[in-house]
């Protein structure tokens, strides 16, 4: 993984918001999960948490899709893994 990847994820992840919505993946047991998902279990604005996604997707750690007028998101494992891969290797 680049530096500069790993840095943009490090950066996604320095938010507590953020945190929670990749927790929400887990939570929900599913492939995807939907904005309006995010909405009931967070106590933030539509707009603020539309801002926190789309930080995690810049980051590549979701993928979005649209799906007529609402977006899934994805939780990108690929990314994931080298990052926490990554992470291993500064310990080492």
């Amino acid at each position: 993984m680049e530096n500069k990847q790993f840095e943009k994820i490090s950066k996604a992840l320095s938010d507590a918001n953020r945190i929670a919505i990749l927790q929400k993946f887990k939570k929900k047991k599913k492939d995807c999960v939907y904005c309006s998902d995010i909405n009931e279990t967070l106590d933030l604005t539509q707009p603020s948490v539309s801002h926190h996604l789309k930080q995690l997707v810049d980051a590549d750690l979701l993928i979005s899709e649209k799906e007529g007028r609402n977006i899934k998101y994805f939780l990108n494992d690929e990314v994931l893994d080298a990052y926490i891969q990554a992470l291993n290797l500064l310990k080492a």
